[in-house]
Parts: structure tokens; sequence; C-alpha cells
């Protein structure tokens, strides 16, 4: 077991708590560079993918796991960030350029939009983002000169340098791209953890009138935090739409803001680690079904691929199992198995029993 003693300020907003620790990223970032060496094109197609969903759903763990803020309507900042990425390679701007702009595009619109529903808690403000999320669909097909409407927009390959990157010809180089994306915003987010704006997200998030009376502007901070998290679900949509290679209204839809929301809820809401767990699970489900169907055929006989729906009960059957049985997510699992081996034999029951973490003042609201 390791004890960390903090002596200093710095020592508790460091990166690492300690060097082991470091280690294990490093060796786990090393993996994941290696990992176009040791997979075949299918397989780095489906950690593309895990990638890009967990961009998306760092994107939104900002918002609701680290401010406390529900949202359902992430599908419109990541249509946002799609379309106006594409929309710039299509008029000459390079892609290294049009990529950080249709974030901080889609990150603008998140702020302007949500602004006159930040005053709206809980059940209220995740019915306002969900309408926005379905008034988005038709707006992408309202405005068909720039969007191609219903039709939809083909997304172009992406030139770096010279060197064109697209998810089939290419598509070690096209990991790679999006490994860069999910490092830099992953810096970002934890960088903006330690600073005086993630710490008031923070408070937020635990108690608005005990952050109030500690003099933080709640307007302000949840704008911002809709801002940041708007903006990385923009980078993750621009990303998707190289992903898709074409995409419509359809794309983006409704199903999507819910899937994304589950799928922070699966992995662990208030962690950075959640993201990428609901990102695999949301992400590699698919895949599992579809070998799992052709298994069950073979072995019994029955045709499993007539089930209709299967995916979406499965997904919604994970959902309602963490929620009964360990709300923290698979992250929460992770860290009671890992602190299991570590106080071993120390370790004592029910040392995790839930507890109420609200405070008394909340009660007035």
């Amino acid at each position: 077991m390791r004890f960390v003693f903090k002596t200093s300020y710095e020592a508790d907003i460091r990166l690492f708590k300690h060097k082991p620790q470091m280690a294990w990223y490093m060796l786990l970032l090393a993996v994941v560079v290696a990992l176009p060496f040791l997979l075949d094109e299918f397989f780095i197609g489906e950690a593309t993918n895990v990638l890009i969903w967990a961009i998306a759903g760092m994107g939104l763990m900002l918002l609701t796991g680290h401010t406390g803020q529900a949202s359902l309507g992430h599908a419109a900042f990541m249509a946002a960030g799609c379309y106006f990425n594409v929309i710039l390679l299509e008029r000459g701007v390079p892609f290294i350029i049009s990529l950080p702009l249709a974030g901080l595009i889609a990150g603008l619109i998140g702020v302007i939009i949500t602004l006159p529903v930040l005053r709206l808690h809980g059940v209220y403000l995740a019915i306002a983002t969900l309408a926005i999320s379905i008034l988005t669909e038709d707006f992408i097909v309202i405005a068909e000169p720039w969007t191609g409407g219903v039709t939809g927009l083909v997304a172009p390959p992406m030139i770096i340098f010279g060197l064109e990157i697209d998810r089939y010809g290419t598509p070690g180089l096209f990991y790679y791209v999006v490994l860069f994306v999910v490092l830099a915003v992953l810096m970002v987010y934890r960088n903006l953890l330690r600073t005086p704006t993630g710490r008031a997200f923070t408070a937020v998030r635990d108690s608005e009138i005990s952050a109030q009376a500690m003099g933080i502007n709640i307007t302000k901070t949840k704008a911002m935090s809709f801002g940041f998290s708007a903006t990385i679900a923009g980078l993750s949509g621009a990303l998707l739409g190289h992903f898709a290679g074409a995409f419509n209204h359809e794309t983006f839809n409704v199903i999507l803001s819910i899937q994304l929301l589950l799928m922070i809820v699966v992995g662990g809401l208030g962690s950075i680690h959640g993201a990428f767990f609901g990102a695999m699970v949301v992400a590699l489900l698919p895949q599992f079904i579809a070998i799992s169907r052709d298994w069950v055929t073979d072995l019994t006989g029955f045709n499993a691929t007539t089930i209709p729906g299967i995916e979406a009960g499965i997904f919604g059957l994970i959902v309602l199992l963490f929620i009964l049985f360990e709300p923290n997510g698979i992250y929460g699992l992770w860290f009671k198995i890992r602190t299991y081996f570590e106080m071993f034999p120390f370790y004592r029951k029910n040392m995790f029993k839930r507890q109420k973490t609200y405070l008394k003042t909340e009660r007035l609201r």
C-alpha cells in the first residue's frame, strides 16, 4: 500500500500523485502509440472510434461530471464542429486550422445558445438542452445551402503538411491524428481542473449556494463550462465527420445526445477515466453483440440476427445495472478493486458505503 504525503499546495494539484503512477501512464501511452503496429486495419478503426467517443465524453464530463450541469444537447455542438470543419475545408482552409477553428465556433455557439438557460437546474436544464438538440436537426435541414440539407455533406480527406489522410486509405495515420487531439484535449482538461476556474466548476457542482457565498460568479462559471465543453464536443464532431465520411442531420440526432450522457454515467461521473471507460463500452458494444450473434447462431442454430433492438436493450440493461449496483460507474468499480488489493488484508467491509453528499443548505432550493 502506498501513502502519499502532501506537504504543499503544489502537491495537491500536481498531474501525478507519485512517480510510479506517472510510470504506469507512460507505459499506457507507449501501448496506445504502438497499437497501429499490433492490430489490423479493422481493429485500428475500432480503436479510432473509441478515441473519438472519448473526446466527446470528456467534453460532456467537464460539464456534467465536474460542473454538475446535465446536458442532453451535446449532439448539437458536435454537429456544429462537424459542419463548420467541412465548410471551412471546402473553402480552402487547411485542416490544422479548420479543426481548432471549428471547435472554437462550436464553443462560441454553446455559450450563446445556453446563456438563456443557465439559471435552470436539474431536469429543467436537461429538457432545455434537449430542445436545443431537437431544433438542431431542423436547422440543418433548413440551412441546405451550407449543410446540404437531407442529403448531407461528404468530408474531404485531411491534408496535413502535404500528406493526404483518410480513414480507409491511411487508417494508421488517421489514428495518430485522432490520438494527438485526444492527448491535447486531455492535457488541457487536466490542467484546467488544477486552475481556480476548474476548482470553481467543482464548487458549483457540489453546492451552488456555498460557491456563491465564496464569491464565485455562478452564471459566468456555468457559461465558461458550457463553452469549454462545447469546444471539445465540436472537435469530436469534426473528427467523427471524417471517420464517417458522409453525414447528414440524422447523424447528430437526439439519440446521440442521450447516448453521450449514458456513456459517462456508465464510465463514471466526475472522472476523466470515466470518459474513456464509457467510450470503450459504447464503441465496442456493437461489435461484441455482432460477434455474439454469430456465436449464438452457430451454437444453437437460432438466427439471433432477427432480434430487433437488441443493441439498445443490452446498453439500457448495462446502464440500469450500474445505476442500481455501482452508481460510480466502471471507474468506481475499478477504484474499489484497486483499493482492495492495495489494502489487503486490511480492507474493511462496507468501506465504500454510500453516504449523503449534499449540504443542508441545498435543501432550500
